[in-house]
């Protein structure tokens, strides 16, 4: 599990490019995988002064990987901050 998704992140940071969008790049994944998976992108983004922009649902994660949030619902950014102040104080139910 999870070599299809590691392939993919691979081509994708051949070019070492100054931003990467993920979209739900673990979804699906046992939490091992998910973990090797977000160190490598952490230390990758950190060694080669890159932009990240992960977009998933799993708060856990965003946790873990982002300095700041932004929460959409219905296709608008309904909130958006310090990942660690929107998580301890939301302001809006969807968050």
């Amino acid at each position: 599990g999870g070599m299809r998704q590691r392939v993919v992140i691979a081509i994708a940071l051949l070019h070492r490019p100054d931003f990467i969008i993920a979209d739900e790049p673990t979804t699906a994944l046992d939490v091992t995988i998910q973990a090797q998976i977000l160190a490598e992108m952490q230390k990758l983004v950190a060694q080669n002064n890159t932009s990240l922009i992960w977009i998933t649902h799993d708060l856990a994660v965003v946790s873990r990987l982002a300095d700041r949030i932004a929460v959409m619902y219905a296709g608008r950014i309904v909130e958006s901050g310090p990942v660690s102040d929107v998580l301890a104080r939301p302001l809006h139910p969807y968050t």
